[in-house]
C-alpha cells in the first residue's frame, strides 16, 4: 500500500457527525459559566450584611474635608 492509499482509506472511514462530537465542549462551557455565575451572585449585598460598619465608615468619611478628584 502506498501512503496515498492509506490516506484515502482513512478519509473514507468516516468520523460521524462532527457537530455532535463537539457537544461536550458546549456543555462543559455552560457548566463552568453557571458555576462562575453562582459565585458572582453569592457576593451580592455583602456590604448590607454589616450596616453598622457602613454607617461608621460614612460618618468617618463625612468629616474628611479634602475633596478628591482632578483639580480640587
Amino acid at each position: 500500500m502506498t501512503f496515498a492509499t492509506i490516506l484515502v482509506l482513512a478519509a473514507e472511514e468516516g468520523h460521524g457527525n462532527v457537530a455532535l462530537e463537539t457537544v461536550g465542549f458546549g456543555i462543559t462551557a455552560i457548566v463552568v459559566f453557571a458555576a462562575l455565575g453562582l459565585v458572582t451572585l453569592s457576593y451580592r449585598h455583602v456590604a448590607n450584611r454589616h450596616p453598622h460598619k457602613a454607617d461608621a465608615y460614612a460618618r468617618a468619611q463625612a468629616n474628611d474635608t479634602h475633596e478628591a478628584g482632578h483639580g480640587h
